[in-house]
């Protein structure tokens, strides 16, 4: 476990919305309202997810940081715009569709995962799945510009759980998905050619790209 405060990133400011990838609720799209470039997710929730949340507070939706608009007991609304539509799963959501929750961190809490921006690199499809008993391994095309970033036993957010990868063979890579995640989240219910969400730890590109500016700059 990881305490928020021993992680001196208070140059994020306190306004700054993160997560740990560790989902803490699965939902339900109860209605998608579509409007002039925008659309509107009423997703069904818990009453005890719900209650100490208020309008303008964020979560992270299967990895999407968004803002709710409007809620009450049991509902939870949001307004995706393009951008957000264009780089997540969103277009694909439909009624009934499954998505993990977790609301923004606090600090002084616990990163039980990784910290999470809830900003989402792009998309990634599931090429293959293999059941073994009660857990599965999973894998997934990663978009090629990515790919310098991911590295096995490092760690990646896919639908906004925090996952620790496996093998990495050209543009696509493994995780090993144990009993427990697999039943707190709708990754259990992947199959060939569906599309997840996929944030790159925000550390991993720092480090890589500071590297390869110093690099560069040796050899000039």
């Amino acid at each position: 476990m990881i305490i928020l405060e021993e992680l001196k990133i208070i140059e994020i400011g306190i306004e700054a919305k993160m997560f740990s990838g560790i989902v803490e609720e699965k939902g339900n799209i109860k209605e998608i309202f579509s409007g002039e470039n925008i659309i509107t997710l009423c997703v069904h929730c818990t009453k005890d997810f719900c209650k100490n949340l208020k309008q303008g507070d964020s979560v992270a939706v299967d990895g999407t940081c968004l803002t709710i608009t409007k809620l009450n007991k049991e509902e939870l609304y949001f307004d995706l715009v393009e951008e957000t539509l264009s780089r997540t799963i969103a277009k694909k959501y439909g009624v009934g569709h499954t998505v993990n929750l977790e609301t923004s961190l606090k600090f002084g809490g616990y990163v039980g995962g990784h910290l999470m921006a809830g900003h989402v690199h792009g998309k990634g499809k599931v090429l293959e799945v293999e059941i073994i008993g009660a857990s599965k391994n999973i894998v997934i095309d990663l978009p090629e510009k990515w790919t310098k970033y991911v590295f096995e036993k490092g760690y990646i957010g896919i639908n906004g759980c925090s996952i620790t990868i496996g093998n990495i063979n050209e543009t696509r890579f493994q995780v090993h998905l144990i009993p427990e995640t697999l039943k707190s989240t709708n990754l259990d219910t992947l199959i060939f050619g569906d599309e997840v969400n996929l944030e790159i730890d925000q550390s991993t590109i720092a480090v890589v790209d500071t590297t390869e500016r110093v690099l560069s700059n040796q050899t000039k």
